[in-house]
């Protein structure tokens, strides 16, 4: 699929049918992960692979919505601060890492026809628990990782001229 087609195909899915995915597509979704740019190429991220089928009730804590226990895998994206490239005022590159290691993986699976849905809206107290996080390993990210069971709606964005300034503000 050419780049700008797989942009513009790529959507939130929220229904998945529950076919596993084959071990091969999962390791070309997270070869994108370990492809994916990181400030000075430090990698301040990991990538856990959770199989759904018997921790339906421990996820569910993570997320509520009923569509993210309905994929085979959930994934979830991992920051390591200590360990991520730090600016001279104090800013920090993980997040912005762990973002760009979560699209690699979210294009990858779009361009394999895995559907997924980035959430960040979880409780990360729960992730922390039912993912075992050490200290000083921050859940960032998830989505869940199957083969979509819905269709795209119609993608709204708002015009180029919008959200684009050149030179100045």
């Amino acid at each position: 699929m050419q780049f700008s087609e797989l942009v513009t195909s790529r959507y939130s899915v929220r229904a998945y049918r529950p076919d596993p995915v084959p071990q091969e597509l999962l390791e070309k979704v997270l070869f994108a992960a370990r492809m994916a740019p990181t400030a000075a190429n430090r990698q301040p991220f990991r990538v856990i692979v959770t199989h759904r089928t018997g921790r339906e009730g421990e996820l569910a804590r993570i997320y509520h919505r009923d569509w993210f226990l309905q994929a085979p895998l959930i994934l979830c994206v991992c920051g390591l601060p200590d360990r991520a490239w730090v600016r001279r005022d104090g800013w920090s590159a993980c997040e912005t890492d762990a973002s760009i290691v979560m699209d690699h993986m979210l294009l990858a699976a779009a361009d394999l026809g895995l559907g997924t849905c980035w959430i960040a809206n979880f409780d990360p107290g729960a992730a922390r628990e039912v993912l075992r996080l050490p200290d000083g390993v921050l859940p960032l990210a998830f989505t869940p990782l199957g083969f979509p069971a819905d269709r795209p709606s119609v993608k709204e964005r708002k015009p180029l001229e919008e959200l684009v300034r050149y030179e100045t503000w």
